[in-house]
């Protein structure tokens, strides 16, 4: 393949095509210098956002870095100016071994094709030149040829005159000898010429023009070949840098985990601590003596109740709670307490142990409610709820996934099985190979020792066989699930009946113990509730024109449950609902039906369906 010889005729593309490679290379080294601004112009907007941070001196900024979190920041700020660095590493690097060294070869380049074409054009021109003498040769011969024929005519014409003179005869005879003689000459020249133009030729378009072209091929090949090597410095100027800046990142990321939330409320306390003691009681200060005093009109109980008045740390019923809707706080004083069922595990009642049970909702006073509310603490009820949360939490699936619904179950199992799946295939290609291996050393031993390839085609061999019987494990566990999956509506009635079932045994919770516990603190279970009945009603008074919550979505049941407990609600499975609240974190969701009937369910019981615009909100 050489240009010399596919492109003989073609000096002008290839002219054409060898000034478009160093135009290109030109476009390369244009990118590659605007790159270089880029990352100097980046590292500089960087080194001026570290700056615009950094705390002043003298300043009450300087005085807040004392705590670890503004200690990490400051030290991010350090990493993100070496980060800066580093770019400018890459800028310096690409300018001084792309930019420059491109630019340079750019102008040898030109050199050396103007001096190829030159050679090119010469050799042209000399061909041309070869080309006219032969021309010119060739039309003196056809000149002299007929030169010689006409005067050859006018003698035998003369001869064959009696009138003519025998001295002009013999002029013509003359004249005619004289014109042959320099047509023969004419041929002789006209021949030379022809031999040395066909010489010239063929060294021109077999010596000179392909020799030419060859260097014009390796020129340009070089070009390409160092445009190739410039786009690997490219590369190489970046991946330079690569761990220099992980170190960066490094440093930051250790000075996140240094952050000491303990410490820097130490901090605070040694910062803010005024070291005086929380006042004491007020004492009582009896006015009924000189006077009889009304009671207010503010007051949270009316006189004609004939209850005593419940102090929630306000004066009047208007200002108890001002930032707080009715229906929020309505749903925190009667919302479930409890921990959330957990989902069915199987179709059968046997294969839920403690069983997914309503939540048996006990009447507390008030004051507790009151207490939760405004603390906003998680309530853990019993030591079996504890120990659910952290099993759950700590991972400990068993490995037929029989702790999940059936359908999910069915989904792990299968997606387990897929894996396992290609496992062996995985293993099945790597036998095949070491198969193929050894019967090469077989054929050719001087290649290796096939027996150096048994123990690892025994080792492979092996794995595939673990690999099948675990995968015949969990399909067996998949046939098994599958088997007992009913169809949609049965499946329904089936967990509605097992789960009505469970719901009517005994259940031993806290909150039964509680009730039953000997310290009294349940004896005032209906003056509690009348309490919490006539709060209601102030607040009923106070917000009568306040409209319900909003919907912020729908929910489709999963599973069935029976809400008992007062705050629940009873779902069929497949029911859609409306949701008007989200789980804050204690299991449980908010749900409305119809418009007019709403209360709690468990979250994992239902699948919720947010709108995108309400959860924006």
């Amino acid at each position: 393949m050489s240009w010399g010889t596919e492109l003989w005729d073609q000096f002008d593309n290839l002219e054409k095509h060898t000034q478009w490679g160093i135009d290109m290379l030109e476009k390369y080294i244009k990118f590659v210098k605007e790159r270089t601004e880029i990352e100097l112009s980046y590292a500089k907007q960087l080194r001026n956002l570290s700056k615009k941070y950094q705390p002043r001196k003298n300043s009450k900024e300087e005085e807040e870095y004392r705590y670890t979190a503004c200690k990490a920041f400051l030290s991010t700020l350090n990493e993100m100016n070496d980060y800066a660095g580093q770019h400018e590493v890459i800028s310096e690097n690409m300018t001084s071994q792309i930019t420059v060294d491109l630019m340079r070869y750019v102008q040898e380049l030109k050199q050396e094709r103007k001096s190829n074409f030159h050679d090119g054009r010469k050799a042209q021109q000399h061909i041309e030149t070869c080309w006219k003498q032969l021309e010119s040769s060739k039309r003196r011969f056809e000149r002299d040829c007929k030169e010689a024929d006409r005067a050859q005519q006018y003698f035998e014409k003369m001869d064959a005159d009696i009138n003519v003179t025998k001295a002009d005869v013999e002029k013509a005879r003359q004249q005619a000898q004289l014109r042959h003689q320099m047509a023969e000459d004419s041929k002789a020249e006209y021949s030379s010429t022809l031999q040395r133009f066909n010489q010239e030729q063929w060294e021109y378009y077999h010596t000179h023009v392909p020799n030419i072209f060859q260097k014009i091929q390796e020129m340009e090949e070089r070009r390409i070949v160092r445009i190739g090597e410039s786009m690997k410095t490219y590369a190489e100027a970046d991946r330079q840098v690569i761990p220099i800046i992980g170190k960066c990142l490094d440093g930051i990321v250790k000075a996140a985990e240094s952050i000491d939330q303990k410490n820097d409320s130490q901090l605070v306390i040694e910062a803010y601590k005024s070291g005086f003691e929380p006042p004491g009681d007020i004492e009582f200060e009896d006015y009924t003596q000189p006077m009889k005093r009304t009671v207010s009109d503010n007051s949270l109980s009316s006189a004609k109740e004939g209850k005593p008045e419940l102090k929630f740390g306000g004066k009047s019923r208007g200002k108890l709670w001002p930032f707080i809707k009715k229906n929020k706080l309505m749903s925190l004083l009667t919302s479930p307490h409890q921990p959330p069922p957990p989902p069915p595990a199987s179709a059968s009642p046997s294969a839920v142990p403690n069983g997914p049970q309503s939540p048996k909702q006990q009447k507390e006073p008030l004051s507790h409610r009151f207490n939760e509310f405004m603390t906003s603490k998680p309530k853990i009820h019993c030591f079996r709820s504890l120990k659910r949360g952290l099993s759950l939490k700590l991972g400990a699936t068993p490995e037929d996934f029989s702790n999940l619904p059936p359908e999910q179950r069915r989904k792990k199992l299968q997606q387990k099985v897929d894996d396992l799946n290609k496992e062996i295939q995985k293993e099945t290609d790597q036998r095949d190979a070491i198969t193929k291996m050894k019967d090469v050393y077989l054929k050719n031993p001087q290649m290796g020792d096939p027996a150096s390839l048994d123990h690892k085609l025994a080792e492979v061999t092996q794995n595939i066989e673990k690999l099948r019987l675990e995968t015949q494990k969990f399909e067996a566990w998949l046939a098994e699930v599958e088997g007992r999956l009913p169809a949609r509506s049965e499946q329904s009635r089936r967990q509605s009946g097992m789960y009505d079932g469970q719901t009517q045994q005994p259940v031993t919770n806290c909150a039964q113990d509680r009730e039953s516990s000997p310290d009294g603190s349940y004896t005032e279970e209906q003056s509690q509730e009348s309490e919490l009945k006539v709060l209601a009603t102030d607040f009923d008074d106070e917000f009568d024109d306040e409209e319900p919550l909003p919907a912020i979505g729908t929910c489709k049941a999963l599973y069935t449950f029976e809400g008992q407990n007062e705050g629940t609600i009873s779902v069929v499975e497949g029911e859609m609902l409306s949701v008007i609240e989200e789980d804050k974190g204690d299991g449980w969701t908010r749900i409305r039906r119809n418009e007019d009937e709403e209360g709690y369910v468990p979250t994992s019981y239902v699948e919720v369906y947010l709108d995108k615009n309400a959860k924006g909100s």
